[in-house]
């Protein structure tokens, strides 16, 4: 895989979702599938989109114990999908565990990722809700390389600390990173967030991309101009 914009299908159902990508016609952008989407319809909407030719990103962001962690991954290998994550949080046993239970017998999975910090969340709330004093750079490199070490592909971080998480991971360790705006639009509940230029430039591997695509009055204009941004 290569660089690319990841479009976050936060949708609530099966036919919005599917008009959505029909819009693109030829084009078969990579797929965020998300925690409503998923949850309003089940599986069965992971097996049309990749049936229809596109990468997916499945992202559910598992934090439970390590045995109930490794079941789930034993059940969302079989979906063929592109990408899964965990939260880092979770200790590196269950990021361990979660690595078991995706692997498939023949030795094929998916890509595995966690995520560090949340891009809604900034310093502030670091201290005050989750009483971590420490400075987020400092955080999310220790959860990066806790997920290193437990064997993972990369992590979820804001592309703030994109290229940090190479110079302590090494360049093949993924960096995926949402809390990406254009420079004219608004940046939402997002805290830490750049343009998909500057992401580029600061070491994104993947850019997650949501609402400036599918709230764009042309979203497969805008989903260009990311790819123009990012990946040109």
């Amino acid at each position: 895989m290569g660089r690319d914009v990841i479009v976050a299908c936060d949708f609530a159902g099966t036919e919005q979702t599917l008009a959505f990508l029909d819009r693109f016609e030829g084009r078969k952008p990579f797929v965020k599938i998300g925690m409503e989407l998923f949850y309003s319809t089940g599986p069965d909407i992971v097996r049309e989109i990749k049936k229809r030719g596109h990468r997916i990103f499945l992202d559910l962001k598992l934090h439970d114990i390590p045995n109930q962690v490794k079941k789930a991954m034993s059940v969302l290998r079989d979906l063929d999908v592109d990408i899964v994550n965990v939260h880092a949080a979770g200790t590196v046993r269950m990021m361990e565990a979660a690595l078991e239970g995706l692997t498939r017998p023949d030795g094929t999975r998916p890509l595995l990722i966690a995520v560090t910090q949340l891009t809604s969340t900034d310093q502030e709330a670091l201290e005050k809700d989750l009483w971590i004093e420490k400075p987020m750079d400092q955080v999310v490199m220790h959860y990066a390389r806790n997920a290193r070490k437990a064997g993972l592909d990369g992590v979820v971080c804001s592309p703030l600390e994109a290229a940090k998480v190479h110079e302590a991971c090494g360049p093949e360790f993924l960096a995926v990173t949402p809390g990406v705006r254009f420079a004219d639009g608004d940046v939402g509940d997002q805290k830490r967030v750049m343009t998909p230029a500057e992401a580029k430039k600061a070491g994104s591997d993947y850019i997650v991309v949501g609402r400036p695509i599918t709230a764009a009055g042309d979203p497969v204009a805008a989903y260009e101009r990311c790819i123009r941004e990012f990946c040109d």
